[in-house]
């Protein structure tokens, strides 16, 4: 262990002694460091560094069996629990699992590193698949639940550990341009048409592109307001209330750069804790800071099954936190009941 490692590995002990309840991301934040640097100076303790093989690691986690995964960036938490079947890693940018439980979108040019953890808290052991990304930020998390198969895990990550259990990579930041362009630099009247013609939402992404705007600055272009409508951050916790209680079933995504994850059903329980307003359901939980809500934003986009209606959520630097639809699949509208629920949202 280098003496860089050693010393942030002191810090960390250090920190810990005064705060035992502090949360690794935490830590790192505190230290200035990232999460997996810290992860790191544990190797040979609680932590495995493994081959970054992610494909054959994720096409054999299905035998690992029900197991809690978790995506998240600096706002919001989603944690999904389920079974990771039917892998396709057949387009060589996305990767896919689509399943009831399980239902990821991984971008895999941003996984480049994966540990495996064994946390030992008095009788509790917790295992875990962690993958990062060059930033050292953390891209997803799989962990073990009381009824996945341990002595699965166990053989997954004697097959994949690195010859050398040792980490010194320097962790490279992503540089992020977020500039907009002026609003009269983009040809608004072409852009609301094609908005208007849309025939499915995975085009929207490239609408984007197309006319290099930002995805605040497109809502704020927005054809009408009927497409896209700025509301008050209060409208997220009176959209999850009011479906919890019709028992509308919603679609609930979250994501980093590398891995969007998605949950769809119901919610149930919904609370607060201090900042952050949650989802606390058997299979299925959500946590949302909403201090760092800026701006949320009801949008409205056209396809070939009808309207298809989100709520967009913003941190200040114009990033999407997390979206909201009601429950639907091509080929199917939307739910009325969904539809009904976003019309009282101001």
């Amino acid at each position: 262990m280098n003496t860089e490692i050693l010393a942030l590995k002191e810090r960390w002990a250090q920190l810990k002694e005064e705060n035992p309840r502090l949360r690794i991301r935490n830590a790192a934040a505190e230290l200035n460091a990232s999460e997996m640097e810290l992860l790191a100076t544990t190797l040979g303790e609680t932590a495995t560094l493994l081959r970054p093989e992610m494909v054959a690691i994720l096409s054999e986690i299905e035998s690992l069996g029900k197991v809690m995964a978790l995506t998240r960036n600096d706002e919001c938490v989603h944690e999904r629990k389920g079974i990771y079947s039917n892998p396709d890693f057949s387009n060589p940018h996305a990767g896919l699992f689509v399943n009831p439980d399980i239902d990821l979108r991984i971008f895999l040019s941003h996984w480049k590193y994966v540990f495996a953890v064994v946390e030992e808290t008095g009788n509790i052991v917790r295992k875990s698949l962690q993958f990062f990304g060059k930033d050292g930020e953390a891209i997803h998390k799989i962990y073990l639940t009381s009824i996945s198969n341990a002595d699965a895990f166990d053989a997954l990550v004697a097959k994949y550990k690195a010859d050398v259990q040792e980490f010194n990579d320097k962790t490279e930041p992503y540089i992020q341009n977020l500039d907009e362009r002026l609003d009269e630099e983009v040809d608004v009247e072409a852009f609301r048409q094609e908005w208007e013609s849309l025939k499915d939402t995975h085009n929207f992404f490239s609408l984007l592109k197309k006319y290099n705007v930002t995805r605040t600055q497109a809502l704020r272009l927005a054809p009408s307001e009927f497409y896209a409508k700025q509301i008050s951050k209060d409208s997220i916790i009176t959209l999850l209330e009011q479906a919890s209680a019709e028992k509308t079933p919603i679609m609930v995504f979250v994501g980093n750069r590398g891995n969007i994850q998605i949950h769809t059903g119901e919610v149930n329980k919904t609370m607060w804790h201090q900042n952050w307003y949650n989802v606390l359901d058997p299979d299925f939980n959500m946590h949302l800071d909403m201090d760092k809500v800026a701006q949320t934003w009801v949008v409205r986009k056209p396809t070939e099954d009808g309207i298809v209606t989100a709520i967009e959520v913003f941190n200040e630097m114009g990033e999407i936190i997390v979206q909201f639809f009601g429950k639907r699949k091509p080929g199917i509208p939307e739910l009325e009941t969904w539809r009904s629920i976003v019309a009282q949202l101001n």
